[in-house]
């Protein structure tokens, strides 16, 4: 939800910082926002619109994946993860913990990284 939080251009931002890897979401990325676009009002509803489209366009690739049974959406995605987006700062520190790097808006404007990729 940050493009519209903010007026950062993500995938640019994104496509520069990681030039050599796929930019992918988990489905249940996706439902998690379908859910938020239902639920909320306001801005937070604008936000997950435009969160949805930009997750649904390219040059990002949606993936098929399902929550294991009793499994939280941020808890799937340090399953998952070789590398992780996210503003959250609970689940940047979990990652960070679990030694996936992490890639985070700084000061509203720019990409900075948390850890090592390579």
């Amino acid at each position: 939800m940050i493009p519209f939080q903010f007026n950062v251009d993500i995938i640019d931002e994104l496509e520069k910082t990681l030039p050599s890897h796929d930019l992918l979401v988990p489905s249940f990325v996706i439902k998690e926002l379908e859910g938020i676009k239902r639920a909320s009002r306001g801005s937070d509803k604008i936000a997950a619109s435009i969160a949805l489209k930009i997750a649904k366009s390219p040059p990002i690739k949606t993936v098929k994946m399902s929550l294991m049974k009793g499994e939280k959406v941020d808890d799937a995605l340090l399953r998952i993860s070789k590398i992780l987006c996210t503003n959250d700062r609970e689940l940047r520190a979990r990652a960070r913990k679990k030694g996936i790097p992490v890639l985070y808006l700084r000061q509203k404007r720019y990409i900075a990284i948390d850890g090592y990729i390579k």
